[in-house]
C-alpha cells in the first residue's frame, strides 16, 4: 500500500527512532509545517524526509504566473526531482515545534518507518512523494552481529575521542534489540553522507550490521595511523538549516 507524504529534502540522513532537530527557514518548507500543524493532531504530523545525492537542498520553485520554476526537477538535467533524490527514505514524526516571531521554525523530529520513494509529485508548493513502507527484518545472526558491532563501535568510538578517552567512563550502555542498536551506530558514526544512506537502505537488521561492523573496524584502524585526533563530541546534534 502506498501513501502520499510531503517531502522534506535534505543532505541529512534520518534513521527510524532517531532524533533531528531541523531549523525551517526556506518559504515552501514553512508552508509544508504550516500546511501539517493545520492538520488534527491525531494522527501525527508526519513528513518524509529524503537525503539528497549532490548534498544541494533545494526544492520547486514556481513562477508568478504558476508555470513550472527552474527548479522543479531540483536541479537535474531531465527535469525529473527523483534523479536527486535517493529511493529510500525516513518517515518523520513531528515531536515538537516552535514559531519564531520571523515566521521560521524550529521543529524536532523522530524518525519512524523507511520507505520506498516511487514517484515525486512537483505541482504543488513543496514535493510530495509516492511512498511505500519497507518492511523491517531481522535477517539472520542479527543477534550474534549486534555484539560485534556494539564492541567495534566502543573502540571506534574510544580512538576518535582521542584525549578525552575519560569522558566516555560511565556512559550508559547500548541497546540490547540489534535493530534499534543498527540505527543507532549508523547515526552516530562520522561517515560520508552516500555511506549512511547506504545502511539506511539496508535489507535487513543483520546486513545493516554486518555493514557497520566492516565499518568500524575499517575506521577504527585508519584513526589509528593519524597523527593526532580531532575532538569529536558525538553527544551533541546541531541544527540541520533548512
Amino acid at each position: 500500500m502506498t501513501e502520499r507524504l510531503p517531502l522534506f529534502p535534505l543532505n541529512t540522513v534520518l534513521y527510524p527512532g532517531l532524533v533531528l532537530p531541523l531549523r525551517v527557514f526556506e518559504d515552501r518548507y514553512r508552508r509544508l509545517v504550516g500546511d501539517l500543524m493545520a492538520q488534527p493532531e491525531d494522527p501525527p504530523r508526519r513528513f518524509g524526509v529524503v537525503a539528497i545525492k549532490d548534498g544541494r537542498e533545494v526544492a520547486p520553485v514556481r513562477e508568478p504566473d504558476g508555470r513550472a520554476g527552474p527548479l522543479d526537477g531540483l536541479g537535474t538535467v531531465t527535469g525529473d526531482p527523483k534523479e536527486a533524490l535517493y529511493e529510500v527514505g525516513c518517515v518523520a514524526s513531528i515531536a515538537s515545534v516552535k514559531e519564531l516571531p520571523d515566521g521560521q521554525y524550529e521543529l524536532l523530529v523522530t524518525g519512524t518507518t523507511r520507505f520506498r520513494l516511487h514517484d515525486v509529485d512537483t505541482t504543488g508548493p513543496y514535493l510530495v512523494g509516492e511512498t511505500e513502507p519497507i518492511e523491517e527484518l531481522a535477517g539472520e545472526g542479527a543477534g550474534a552481529l549486534a555484539a560485534g558491532v556494539e564492541r567495534a563501535f566502543f573502540a571506534y568510538r574510544k580512538r576518535l575521542a582521542g584525549a578525552r578517552e575519560a569522558s566516555l567512563a560511565g556512559e550508559q550502555e547500548l541497546p540490547s534489540d540489534p535493530q534499534v542498536l543498527s540505527y543507532l551506530v549508523a547515526a552516530a558514526s562520522v561517515l560520508p553522507a552516500p555511506v549512511k544512506q547506504e545502511l539506511l537502505a539496508c535489507p535487513d537488521t543483520a546486513q545493516r550490521l554486518t555493514t557497520e561492523l566492516e565499518l568500524l573496524r575499517r575506521e577504527t584502524a585508519l584513526l589509528a595511523w593519524l597523527p593526532s585526533l580531532p575532538a569529536a563530541d558525538l553527544t551533541r546534534q546541531a541544527f540541520s538549516p533548512n
